[in-house]
Formats: C-alpha cells, sequence, structure tokens
C-alpha cells in the first residue's frame, strides 16, 4: 500500500493553482474590465483542475522537488484552454447549458457576444503565457498545447460529438473523446514533463499514462451523468440521453463501462513505474480520474 495521501496533495496544490491562475490573470491590466471579468468568472470559479494538477504532478515526477515557472505557466495555460472550450461549449448553439460549476454559465451572466470574447480571450492568453518567459523548450510546450486544443484534438472531437450520425460504436466513441477531452489530459502530462526538460522516455511514459487515463476520466465522466445528480454535479444531468447521444454506459452498459475504466487505470499507472516507482501522486490521480464523485 503507499503511504501517500491524496486528498492533502490536492487541497494544496489545488490552491497554489488557483493563486498561480489569479496571479496570471491579473496581469492583464491594459484589457477592458468587463472582459476581464467575464474571463474571471469562469477561470475563478473553482472545478477539479485535474489538468493543471497532472501538470504540476509531472513536473515534480521528472524535477524532484518543486516545478519550475515554465510547469506552473504550463499548468495556467492548460486551464485556460479548458475553461474557455467550457464557456463556449455551454453556448445555446452548442449544449445550451445555464449551469456550469453550481453557477449561471458565461452567457447567462454576461450575454452571449460577451461569452464568445471571454473564451477567446482565455484561449488567446494561454498561448501567450505559454510562449513567454524562462525555460529552453518554450515553443515545443506551445506547439503541444496547440495540436492538443485545435483541430486534430479538442476541437475536432467537439465536431464528431455534435455529429448528427453519430454510430452507436465503442470504436467511435474512443475516437471522439481521445480527442475531445483525451488530448487535452494527454498534453497535461506531456507539458510537465517538456516544461522541466524531461527525456524522450519520460514523455513517451507521460504520453501512454494521459492517453489512458484521459479515456478513463471520460467513462467516469459519462457514468456519473447516468448515476450522479445536478446538485452533485453541480452541471444538468442526464443531458446526453436526453439529446439521443451514444456514450459509454449506452453503448456498453454499466459494468462494461466500469471494467473498461479500471483497466485503462491499470494501464495508466504500468506507464509511469519507472518515473514513480512507490506509487504515489500519478498513481492517486489515475485512481482518482475514476474514483471521484463529481
Amino acid at each position: 500500500m503507499s503511504g501517500f495521501q491524496l486528498e492533502p496533495w490536492l487541497k494544496a496544490q489545488g490552491d497554489r493553482v488557483e493563486a498561480l491562475l489569479a496571479e496570471r490573470l491579473g496581469r492583464l491590466q491594459a484589457a477592458p474590465r468587463r472582459l476581464v471579468e467575464a474571463m474571471e468568472y469562469s477561470l475563478l470559479a473553482g472545478g477539479k483542475r485535474l489538468r493543471p494538477l497532472l501538470c504540476l504532478a509531472f513536473a515534480e515526477a521528472v524535477r524532484g522537488g518543486p516545478p519550475g515557472t515554465a510547469a506552473e505557466d504550463a499548468a495556467c495555460a492548460l486551464e485556460y484552454v479548458h475553461t474557455y472550450s467550457l464557456v463556449h461549449d455551454d453556448l445555446p448553439a452548442m449544449d445550451d447549458d445555464d449551469l456550469r460549476r453550481g453557477r449561471p454559465t458565461s452567457h447567462k451572466k454576461f450575454g452571449e457576444a460577451m461569452a464568445i470574447l471571454a473564451g477567446d480571450a482565455l484561449l488567446t492568453e494561454a498561448f501567450s503565457l505559454l510562449g513567454s518567459g524562462p525555460g529552453p523548450r518554450r515553443a515545443e510546450l506551445v506547439s503541444r498545447l496547440a495540436q492538443a486544443a485545435g483541430a486534430a484534438g479538442m476541437v475536432g472531437g467537439q465536431v464528431l460529438d455534435i455529429a448528427e450520425d453519430r454510430p452507436a460504436e465503442e470504436a467511435y466513441l474512443t475516437r471522439l473523446h481521445r480527442a475531445k477531452t483525451g488530448a487535452l489530459l494527454r498534453a497535461a502530462c506531456t507539458l510537465g514533463v517538456v516544461a522541466e526538460d524531461g527525456t524522450a522516455a519520460q514523455v513517451a511514459a507521460a504520453e501512454r499514462y494521459g492517453d489512458s487515463v484521459g479515456l478513463a476520466f471520460q467513462i467516469a465522466d459519462d457514468l456519473l451523468d447516468v448515476t450522479s445528480s445536478a446538485e452533485a454535479m453541480g452541471k444538468p444531468t442526464g443531458a446526453d440521453a436526453a439529446a439521443g447521444r451514444h456514450t459509454y454506459p449506452a453503448v456498453l452498459g454499466l459494468e462494461a463501462s466500469r471494467a473498461r475504466a479500471a483497466s485503462l487505470v491499470d494501464e495508466a499507472l504500468a506507464a509511469v513505474r519507472a518515473l514513480e516507482p512507490a506509487p504515489g501522486r500519478l498513481a492517486a490521480l489515475a485512481r482518482y480520474s475514476v474514483e471521484r464523485r463529481t
């Protein structure tokens, strides 16, 4: 059994991420105040912060100590991109959701135009932040995040998700979610390694781990959409079924979906054994991705 305690680490690192996000966003002194308020509303609304936590955890594993500035910037940039995607996903033209993290969605609070612009600004500022400052591999960090967020990554996955002719097939779901959800989670792992100038073998291990955890996380999300409540999740549940979208529980069934997620966690643990010989934060985060309740 591992002696690592995840909850205290999550609390300490979560507080650190919140402070980093607030500090970086506070640098936008020249931007219109209303725009910054809309960015703050969504970015600083809390949440699991899994992407920055994964980035920092891999940076710590490579560095053997607290991450440097490049890893901290990468962690913030990842959350900027993730938050922009949520703001845009909630819009009437996309998922048309009124609730996010227990509060009115951005377009309900600020109007559609400002929500779109706040999402645009978060996406753009992510690359401004990541491309500036100390570190030997800033260009690689920018390239990896752009690939994960772009047409072959998160945005491409969203296109597959809204397709009207989505087949009820596991292979299609896997392709969709490795792009829509998995690409950014995989990038979170690799950015932490690259930011600390990790080796090619360490980057490859982070990619394998991220692939597995990203898919396991989405399966867990699909399961929670069926088994949890809007109060617990802080957002509407049952929306996928109501919209006729195929999910892992709908295609595989509940028990087979749970078994698939557990198998993916095992794959993730195997991928990082060299980076983390004794189970620690990486192992705990892999398990947390499927054992969470929100």
